[in-house]
């Protein structure tokens, strides 16, 4: 069967990650959390006090700063290692969240980024969520989702999951985040968080993760369909 690129956008908790997660083990895909690796670096940064208007400073930290996934087999999941250390927590606390968008914004860091998720998508099989997998790393990828949700549920989300990890913050906190999140995401000038003019809308407000996942994953099935059937027409005619 030909492989596609699933590539899946949106806002800050918006479940798009459980959501990918979920579609890669069901597609049998790697899945690659982009946000982990911006807050990798977001947390790389806070530790060695890098100054983000200081090029100089920033360009010798990317290059100080090695990111990988593995696979947690007693919890079933995929965590993420910076220099070779397991940071998959310490990245999803509330104060690498406060920081993650402004290091984002970042010019040098979207390219060392972007070029290092293109390369992982290169031999196509994946699903890779983030702000602009569908508009700048895989504009050609055959599935682009943008995905959404009411601010107040999103927070909610948010909220619970920190609870999960031991974090109790208060909901108007984290709404708060969100919004500063939001705002800086869609107005910077690299790599603005848009929804690709090819990528499928949903709201998941309402949406339980089980038809989250049912839809994502029929819409793949139907795009793996159609790139069989172009195969085998290119075959034909040749």
């Amino acid at each position: 069967m030909p492989k596609i690129i699933v590539a899946i956008d949106g806002y800050s908790s918006c479940g798009k990650s459980t959501t990918a997660k979920q579609v890669a083990k069901q597609l049998n895909y790697p899945y690659i959390d982009t946000g982990a690796m911006y807050r990798a670096v977001t947390l790389y940064f806070i530790q060695n006090h890098i100054t983000l208007t200081n090029p100089k400073e920033v360009e010798l930290a990317l290059n100080s700063i090695q990111i990988s996934f593995r696979r947690h087999a007693e919890l079933g999941r995929n965590d993420t290692y910076l220099n070779g250390i397991n940071v998959e927590d310490e990245i999803r606390k509330m104060y690498v969240s406060e920081k993650v968008s402004d290091v984002s914004a970042i010019a040098e860091v979207r390219h060392a980024l972007v070029a290092q998720q293109q390369r992982m998508g290169k031999m196509k099989g994946i699903v890779m969520d983030g702000r602009d997998i569908g508009t700048v790393v895989f504009p050609q990828a055959e599935l682009k989702i943008f995905m959404t949700a009411d601010p107040l549920i999103r927070a909610q989300r948010r909220q619970t999951e920190l609870l999960e990890k031991g974090e109790l913050v208060g909901l108007a906190e984290i709404a708060e985040n969100l919004k500063m999140r939001d705002h800086i995401d869609t107005h910077r000038a690299e790599s603005p968080l848009r929804q690709a003019q090819d990528a499928i809308y949903i709201d998941n407000s309402l949406m339980t993760l089980d038809e989250q996942v049912e839809l994502v994953v029929r819409l793949a099935d139907e795009q793996i369909g159609l790139s069989l059937r172009r195969r085998n027409a290119s075959k034909i005619q040749q």
